[in-house]
């Protein structure tokens, strides 16, 4: 039977609409991927590019922008399936239970990743201005800005986890909010609450 959670606001969401991080082993993020995904598991694994050089050459790698963790949707009745699966550490928990990461969260940087802008990995900010994309693919994700050299940066959280990546943004597509946004106010979190409800 699945179970069901209950989000900071009281309103319970199927488990089956969860997120959940797995803790990787080093280097083993596309494996365990490729395996879960073979297994009927719904999973995201975030890749960024960034050139590495040689001596003699330069190639262009595919790194995973959170080193060592692979988001899975759902499946907390097979967890045997789960953690049977080579490469596998552990499901990052709390108080022994996996721990569901805020669909918002997973959209942002689902929806960062599918924009084509360029994103990396960024070290987690717990300070500047939060602001939200007005326009275009990445309308409505919300994050912090940032300035690296002269570009502008939208940081994107995933708090449980500590982690953070940072995607390029133009400075004329964004709107400054005056805190940290409401996840129950996305529309993202509303559409699925509203799921969440008709299930």
């Amino acid at each position: 039977m699945l179970g069901r959670s209950t989000d900071a606001h009281g309103t319970h969401l199927d488990s089956r609409l969860d997120w959940y991080a797995i803790y990787t082993r080093h280097q083993h993020e596309k494996t365990v991927a490729r395996i879960l995904t073979s297994k009927g598991f719904e999973t995201l694994l975030p890749l960024y590019s960034v050139a590495h050089r040689w001596k003699d050459r330069t190639k262009l790698l595919s790194l995973p922008l959170f080193p060592c963790y692979v988001f899975l949707k759902g499946g907390s009745e097979r967890r045997l399936d789960i953690m049977t699966t080579p490469g596998i550490h552990a499901l990052v928990s709390t108080a022994g239970q996996p721990a569901a990461i805020p669909n918002v969260e997973i959209e942002a940087i689902r929806r960062a990743i599918e924009s084509g802008a360029p994103v990396e990995p960024h070290p987690l900010l717990k300070c500047g201005e939060w602001v939200r994309v007005q326009c275009g693919p990445m309308e409505g994700i919300q994050g912090i800005l940032v300035r690296k050299k002269n570009l502008y940066r939208l940081v994107l959280s995933v708090e449980m986890l500590g982690k953070a990546a940072s995607v390029e943004i133009d400075a004329f597509l964004i709107e400054r909010l005056n805190g940290p946004p409401s996840k129950v106010d996305h529309p993202y979190y509303r559409s699925q609450t509203a799921q969440a409800h008709r299930a």
